[in-house]
């Protein structure tokens, strides 16, 4: 039956065109246009007929033919769903509270009262450097002092009493606060001969040894580490200035613990650096183990736009047009449970992450998109269903 209806239409078609190709050259050869126009209207007409005759043929075709050769195709439903975009940004671990201890006094380094390794509490004595003198100088300054105290009191009691002259009175006390301020300035030297922790910490190293001869601000002694308050900061493009807010939610991953922990950026910068357009971010690195250490590597990813009705669909189904224009294709059910229309519809895209891709334009929920198949098929052939998968 089908070789049939093939052998009719090929008569058809000779029978339409064939015959008359001599009387359409001695047409061209007449150089009649108003001829030619006619014939070419002849011929559009029986193109149209054709057409039509060739619509019935592929209709009976697909009404007899039992062996159908029908695209398989694998669809999943669009559906709403939240969208979390991360950007994602390398980072190291720093800490505000990892510094070098430099003396502020210069001589003989001679006491070391702590070691390496040990936890120290803010105020602590670390060392002491020989103050060459200064001890024995403070002594004798406040012996001085103490009887300039003294005699003020005295002077003071007096002029209460409306006994002596008011200048002896006022010497005394003019001596008693220069004293005073000496035995401060003094004290204040002394104390430079020793070195304290500023904070609490360990000592993560004892640089200068007992018996070393340091100098003032040169010569570096200790360094003390605190890993209880640890950041990371990372440069992020300009174009993320309106997302990458503070208290934002991060992802902080460090390759080397093979481990992940939650955060949120703690400072925003509000300088944008010319040479790479960017601004820093800090974000604060819980460390309650105490595995972080400072200038580790870390992955950051930041959540910088969410959309709690996002459709999401793969990547892998988009195509494009001559025109630029992203496209997919999507099924209209037919009277057959397992048979549908594929119809191609232009779609707008949003943010990536990994394999997906947010549609804003063009798919609404509910829509049966094509997955396994899209590059296969044409817009407003027939498909089978071959199954249904999940959006994951």
């Amino acid at each position: 039956m089908k070789n049939t209806i093939l052998l009719l239409l090929t008569a058809l078609i000779i029978a339409a065109c064939g015959g008359d190709s001599k009387s359409v050259d001695a047409i061209i050869e007449s150089g009649n246009l108003e001829a030619i126009r006619a014939k070419r209207a002849e011929f559009v007409i029986q193109q149209q007929e054709i057409n039509q005759q060739l619509a019935t043929i592929d209709a009976a075709i697909s009404e007899l033919d039992t062996v159908k050769k029908i695209p398989l195709v694998t669809v999943f439903m669009a559906k709403h769903e939240t969208f979390n975009h991360f950007l994602e940004l390398q980072g190291s671990v720093e800490t505000k509270k990892n510094i070098l201890l430099f003396p502020e006094f210069s001589g003989l380094l001679t006491r070391v009262y702590v070691k390496k390794g040990q936890s120290v509490q803010a105020g602590q004595l670390l060392a002491t450097i020989d103050d060459g003198g200064l001890s024995q100088q403070l002594a004798q300054i406040e012996v001085q002092a103490n009887l300039a105290k003294t005699t003020y009191e005295r002077q003071e009691r007096l002029w209460e009493q409306k006994i002596g002259s008011e200048i002896a009175y006022l010497q005394a006390k003019a001596n008693y606060e220069g004293q005073q301020k000496l035995v401060s300035q003094m004290r204040s030297q002394v104390t430079k001969t020793t070195i304290r922790a500023p904070f609490s910490g360990i000592i993560d190293d004892v640089i200068t040894e007992q018996g070393t001869v340091v100098s003032a601000g040169q010569t570096a002694v200790f360094r003390l580490v605190n890993l209880s308050e640890m950041y990371i900061q990372a440069d992020v493009p300009e174009g993320y200035l309106p997302t990458v807010t503070l208290n934002k939610d991060v992802e902080i991953y460090f390759p080397v613990l093979g481990e992940t922990i939650q955060s949120k950026i703690s400072q925003v910068g509000n300088y944008i650096n010319p040479n790479n357009r960017s601004f820093k971010v800090e974000v604060n690195v819980p460390n309650r183990q105490g595995k972080v250490k400072p200038n580790l590597t870390a992955k950051v990813k930041i959540n910088d736009y969410t959309n709690t009705e996002a459709i999401l669909i793969p990547q892998s189904v988009i195509s494009e047009n001559a025109n630029g224009e992203q496209y997919i294709y999507i099924t209209n059910s037919t009277n057959k449970q397992s048979e549908a229309i594929a119809r191609r519809v232009i779609v707008e895209t949003g943010k990536t992450q990994g394999d997906f891709v947010e549609i804003i334009k063009g798919i609404e929920n509910g829509d049966t998109i094509i997955i396994e198949g899209a590059r296969s098929v044409r817009d407003g052939q027939l498909v089978e269903l071959k199954s249904m998968t999940n959006n994951e």
